[in-house]
C-alpha cells in the first residue's frame, strides 16, 4: 500500500510539474510580446490626447470572440487614429501558432496595462474592449485553450487600470450581465459601456456566432457611423433593443456611465482624426 502511495504521489507530482513547464514558457512568450508590442507603439506627438486600444477575447471554445478583437485590432484601431498603437489579447488555438498572439489572462491584462509607463497618462486615452462570457455573480469568464480557467471581477479590473496609472479610460464590456461592472468602473475621468444591465443577458455568442448583438451594433455600425464612443452606443442601444424585439428576446439593456471630465478629453481626440476613412469591413461573414 504504501509503495502504492508513493508511486501515485510521484505521477501526480510529475503531472503537476510538466503542467507548470508548459505554462512557464507560454508565460514567458506572452510577456515578452506584449513588450515588443508596445515598445513598437509610436508616442504621441503634441498636446492632443493619443487613443491606445487593447482588446480583450476571453473564451478559447468560440470564434466570435476572437474574431471582435481582430476586427478591432486590425480595421478599427486605424479609422481611431490609434494604428500600431494597438495590442491583443487572445484565447483561442490558433493564437498559439507560429509567434502567436498573447493569452487573455488576469496577469497579461495587467502586464499589458503596463503599457501606461509608454503613454502620456495624464493626456492620451485607452479604449479597453473585453468580449467574453459573463456571470450573473459579475465576473467575466477567461477561458485557455489548455481548458483552464480563470475571472476578471470588477474590483480587480479597477485595481488593474488604477495601478496602471493611466488617467482617461474608456472600458467596453461585451459581456452578459456587464452592467454589473458599472459601478466599480465609472469615474470622471472614464467613458463606460456594457452590452447588457447587470441582471440580463446579452445575445450573439455560441459557437455558430460570428459577432455578438453588441459587437455589431457598436464595434461594427455604431463606430463606422459615428467615432464619438457615446454616440455610437446610443445608435447601439437602439439598433440592439430592435433587433432583440423582433426575435422577442428580453431586453438586455445596454449601459452607459460617462465621467464629467472624459468628454472634454475625448472631444480633443476626435478633432485630430481625419475627415471620412473608408468603413472598417468585418473579416468574418455575418448572418442576416
Amino acid at each position: 500500500m504504501l509503495r502504492y502511495w508513493i508511486r501515485a504521489t510521484t505521477l501526480l507530482c510529475l503531472l503537476v510539474c510538466a503542467s507548470l513547464q508548459a505554462a512557464e514558457p507560454l508565460a514567458t512568450r506572452d510577456h515578452a510580446l506584449i513588450d515588443a508590442a508596445v515598445a513598437a507603439m509610436p508616442a504621441g506627438t503634441g498636446d492632443a490626447p493619443a487613443l491606445y486600444v487593447v482588446g480583450v477575447a476571453g473564451d478559447a471554445g468560440e470564434d466570435v470572440f476572437r474574431n471582435e478583437v481582430r476586427f478591432l485590432t486590425e480595421r478599427v484601431a486605424p479609422r481611431l487614429g490609434a494604428g500600431a498603437r494597438a495590442l491583443a489579447l487572445v484565447n483561442h488555438i490558433d493564437r498559439l501558432k507560429g509567434t502567436g498572439t498573447p493569452l487573455a489572462t488576469t496577469p497579461n491584462l495587467r502586464h499589458a496595462l503596463a503599457l501606461g509607463a509608454h503613454m502620456d497618462r495624464e493626456r492620451d486615452v485607452l479604449l479597453l474592449y473585453l468580449t467574453m462570457h459573463g456571470s450573473p455573480d459579475h465576473a467575466l469568464g477567461l477561458a485557455l485553450p489548455d481548458g483552464s480557467e480563470d475571472t476578471i471581477t470588477p474590483d480587480a479590473l479597477r485595481a488593474a487600470l488604477d495601478a496602471s496609472g493611466i488617467v482617461h479610460r474608456v472600458v467596453v464590456i461585451s459581456a452578459c450581465y456587464s452592467g454589473g461592472f458599472v459601478p466599480a468602473l465609472k469615474d470622471p475621468d472614464t467613458l463606460v459601456l456594457t452590452a447588457a444591465r447587470p441582471d440580463r443577458p446579452s445575445f450573439g455568442c455560441g459557437s455558430e456566432s460570428t459577432i455578438t448583438f453588441f459587437g455589431h451594433a457598436w464595434l461594427l455600425d455604431g463606430l463606422n457611423a459615428d467615432r464619438d464612443f457615446a454616440n455610437a452606443y446610443r445608435s447601439a442601444a437602439r439598433a440592439i433593443k430592435q433587433r432583440e424585439r423582433k426575435l422577442g428576446y428580453e431586453r438586455s439593456g445596454p449601459q452607459i456611465a460617462v465621467g464629467a471630465r472624459i468628454g472634454e478629453t475625448l472631444s480633443r481626440w476626435q478633432a485630430t482624426l481625419p475627415a471620412d476613412p473608408p468603413p472598417a469591413v468585418y473579416p468574418y461573414p455575418i448572418e442576416p
